[in-house]
């Protein structure tokens, strides 16, 4: 909404030192988002002067036309002499007032006028464009053309009152009462504790049954309709300049006198307003829902298909307007020169002499309806803006009146007695609220006098004591309920007065153990030089495809999205591998090769056995029953943790040689998240997408006491890795952290620091090849008793001298007690227990025994 300083000064004695700014600084506390304050005329000089053309000499020897003029700027050049233009402009004649400006003078931007020649004369000064003066567009397609009442020598400046402040506010969905020189102005009046002149308080007379006759269909639809008539309007007249420029100010074109009469209204009081050519309309104005495939030429000159939930103004031959959004072309306002839709002879000469006589529409349309009409359309409009975010319904007839007055007064018309209301009974709304509530809500003390102060301000009435009875003004819809109410109290009592404190929260509300577990994991991960990365959750067929998923992979059974943001992944993840591949294509292909990466974050997993739940209300909070269909009806959400690497894992220096990163990297990540809930994860070979089933391993952990694979770690499979543009030997890894939760003991302990010497032994074992490294190390584990500290892997070897399909594993084993030093036997015989289990579980053999 754009307010010009000039007209809010109007309606409130502003005091004259007062700037755009100092309104600025007084609004945006009150709640309303100024965000510019527009200087017009700033570096506008004079002399700007109304001029008179004498002469028009056409120059035909140039490739386009030019004009050298004559004109009389009476004494405003100092001589009185006829002043010598040129002007390419061809929108005037000999004998028009037009604006000029004269040597001496700068425009806005600092364009300096001076004497110059061109096209071999002399041009001391120039006729004016209203673009050039910066009054925005006028529709003549050319320079200023001014009512010949004007006297020659007349400062422009002031005539056309380019001198202004113009505050632009962003008006938010819930105070569409702003947007409207009547609603600024009582926020205005309320900052300044000064008091308003309501440009909706008018005598109006009462309906009768003599005027134009209103079938109202639906009124739900349109619960207040009010038509007058003007008759004997003059087809010659035009808008003032003084209307002129406040449309143009406000950022609204000038069209035609009525036109602008009912945009006028409308910024004034916002109530958005229509006129019909009374000629032009047959029988009676109805308003009713559309017929589905009914059409409408609208006042752009589309022809519109509609639908039947469209409400609509109709007269006996069907619809003339989409009601709150745009009239339609056939009962157009005729200037004398526009003649739109089919007529009747006689209607179309009416038409060509102008309108002559008009109805004035002003009505109140439901929000909702107006606003689904404008968007199914894709027509947006300045009625509909207002009708969506709330009109007062009971400035109807005031804008109706005010239409009427101006008609009358710029148009020469009459005001017929017929005066039409119809009207859907509907009472004031209320509200109760304690008189203490809005002190409860701020923290502040403002006390009984203050809080009915402050509603009285805005238009409330307020009844009772400790308990007040709130009637709330018919301009306010949003303010439906108590908070609304302690809303309004706070904004004008000061935001900036709300004491900063912090809450203090109650013991035993910290972070779950679950929002511990994933905090630990992340910091885990990352000091283990991961980067945490955040992808999108959506995927597609051909990202699922180019996992290598096979047809029956329970990760291709995904939940598809009705409205997706791409055509590309209508459907959400079922695994974090799709974003993390993403995130390395496109850091390795900008030059990074060394990447560690890793995500934590919901997939989606549907079951099947999905319902579709019943709507929920809006109107109540829903019982604890239907939030239960609710989640009956949404996927499984487990969370996990993934990692991807690729490049070097240890970069080389002068402390010697670096290696890449590999399948033995993401396994370890597996086992850094596993550690923070303290559970240590069994790893076995296994064959699993999009893995390399050769460097694939399976993770597995006890969960309810049962042995569950909770993840799958290695080396990617390259034809993945070809698939989606990933370095060699690209490793991964992928955990559920829901069932690493269920496995882990609880909260963490934290480990017992023993002060005596750990003893180490080391035992190398021989094994048939097939025979995997944890299967040894589990029996080490088992077989060496409490003593057992660590065991570690720390060699593989394999060759002839072990014999065909054997290898060795070496293993430290660490050992401790926390109430002595160990002696060597009883290390000895730890490790010796630790051998046997291994040798009787896994056929091992002591080396070189």
């Amino acid at each position: 909404m754009r307010v010009p300083l000039s007209w809010l000064r109007e309606y409130v004695d502003l005091p004259a030192t007062e700037t755009g700014r100092d309104v600025q600084a007084k609004l945006v506390p009150a709640g309303l988002e100024v965000e510019t304050v527009e200087q017009l005329g700033a570096g506008l000089k004079g002399p700007l002067v109304v001029g008179k053309v004498l002469t028009i000499e056409e120059l035909t020897e140039f490739k386009k036309p030019i004009r050298f003029c004559t004109l009389d700027v009476g004494d405003a050049n100092g001589t009185g002499e006829p002043q010598e233009l040129i002007c390419g402009a061809r929108n005037f004649a000999v004998g028009d007032k037009v604006v000029v400006v004269l040597p001496g003078a700068v425009l806005a931007g600092g364009f300096e006028i001076s004497a110059r020649k061109t096209y071999g004369r002399t041009s001391h000064g120039m006729i004016c464009s209203s673009g050039e003066l910066g009054m925005g567009d006028d529709g003549s397609g050319g320079i200023i053309v001014l009512p010949p009442e004007y006297e020659v020598g007349t400062d422009a400046i002031e005539l056309l009152q380019l001198v202004d402040e113009v505050l632009d506010i962003a008006v938010t969905p819930d105070r569409g009462y702003a947007l409207s020189m009547r609603g600024v102005a009582r926020e205005t009046a309320i900052a300044y504790g000064l008091s308003l002149r309501d440009p909706a308080l008018l005598d109006v007379p009462a309906p009768n049954s003599y005027g134009h006759r209103v079938e109202i269909a639906d009124p739900v639809g349109c619960d207040h309709f009010t038509a007058r008539t003007v008759t004997g309007l003059d087809p010659e007249a035009r808008s003032p300049i003084w209307l002129k420029r406040r449309l143009q100010k406000a950022g609204m074109r000038p069209i035609s006198l009525a036109v602008d009469i009912t945009n006028y209204v409308m910024l004034e009081i916002g109530q958005p307003l229509h006129a019909y050519d009374r000629n032009r309309v047959d029988g009676a104005i109805g308003v009713r829902r559309a017929e589905q495939g009914e059409e409408l030429t609208t006042l752009d000159g589309v022809k519109r298909v509609l639908d039947a939930a469209d409400l609509v103004i109709t007269d006996d031959r069907g619809p003339i307007g989409l009601a709150g959004v745009m009239g339609g072309a056939d009962t157009e306002i005729a200037d004398g020169e526009i003649v739109a839709g089919p007529l009747s002879p006689s209607a179309a000469e009416r038409a060509a002499r102008g309108t002559t006589e008009v109805v004035i529409e002003a009505a109140h349309f439901e929000p909702i309806s107006i606003a689904r009409t404008a968007r199914r359309h894709k027509l947006p409009s300045e009625a509909s803006r207002r009708f969506e975010r709330g009109v007062d319904p009971h400035a109807a007839s005031a804008a109706a009146q005010r239409t009427v007055d101006l008609l009358v007064l710029l148009a020469g018309g009459s005001a017929e007695a017929g005066v039409t209301e119809v009207v859907a009974p509907f009472g004031p709304h209320t509200i109760t609220m304690a008189a203490d509530h809005p002190d409860r809500v701020a923290g502040l003390a403002y006390g009984r006098e203050t809080v009915v102060r402050r509603l009285q301000e805005v238009g409330c009435d307020v009844q009772g004591q400790d308990e007040l009875i709130v009637t709330v003004p018919s301009w306010r819809s949003d303010l439906r309920e108590i908070n609304d109410l302690a809303e309004e109290v706070i904004r004008l009592e000061g935001y900036e007065n709300l004491p900063s404190t912090l809450p203090r929260p109650p013991a035993g509300r910290g972070l779950t153990e679950r929002q511990r577990l994933h905090r630990r994991v992340g910091r885990a991960l990352v000091g283990a030089g991961y980067v945490e990365v955040l992808s999108y959750p959506f995927v597609g067929e051909a990202q699922l495809d180019q996992l290598g998923l096979a047809a029956d992979d329970d990760r291709r059974r995904a939940v598809r999205l009705v409205n997706p943001l791409a055509d590309t992944e209508p459907e959400m993840r079922t695994t974090l591998l799709p974003g993390l591949f993403g995130a390395l294509r496109r850091n390795d292909g900008r030059g990074s090769h060394d990447l560690a990466l890793y995500e934590t974050g919901l997939v989606f997993r549907p079951t099947g056995e999905e319902k579709v739940p019943a709507r929920l209300p809006v109107d109540r909070r829903p019982s604890p029953e239907e939030l239960a269909t609710l989640d009956a009806a949404l996927p499984r959400q487990p969370r996990r943790a993934a990692v991807v690497l690729a490049g070097a894992r240890e970069q080389p220096g002068w402390w010697g040689a670096g290696r890449p990163a590999d399948w033995a990297d993401a396994v370890q990540a597996a086992r850094t998240v596993a550690a923070e809930a303290g559970v240590e994860l069994t790893v076995e070979a296994d064959q699993h997408a999009p893995w390399h089933p050769g460097r694939c391993a399976a993770l597995y952990a006890t969960v309810d006491g049962e042995r569950t694979i909770v993840g799958h770690a290695g080396e990617v499979h390259p034809r993945v890795i070809k698939a989606y543009g990933l370095p060699e030997r690209t490793c991964a890894m992928e955990l559920e952290l829901d069932l690493v939760e269920r496995a882990g003991t609880g909260a963490l302990r934290a480990p017992r620091i023993s002060t005596f010497p750990v003893a180490t032994q080391d035992v190398a074992l021989v094994v048939d090849q097939d025979v995997p490294a944890a299967d040894v190390e589990r029996a080490l584990g088992e077989g060496a008793g409490e003593l057992l500290e660590s065991v570690r892997l720390f060699d593989v070897f394999t060759g002839e001298q072990l014999g065909e399909g054997r290898k060795s594993l070496a293993y430290a084993l660490r050992f401790r007690a926390a109430d002595r030093t160990l002696t060597v036997d009883e290390a000895s015989a730890a490790r010796d227990a630790a051998v046997a289990l291994a040798a009787e579980r896994t056929g091992a053999v002591l080396r070189g025994a």
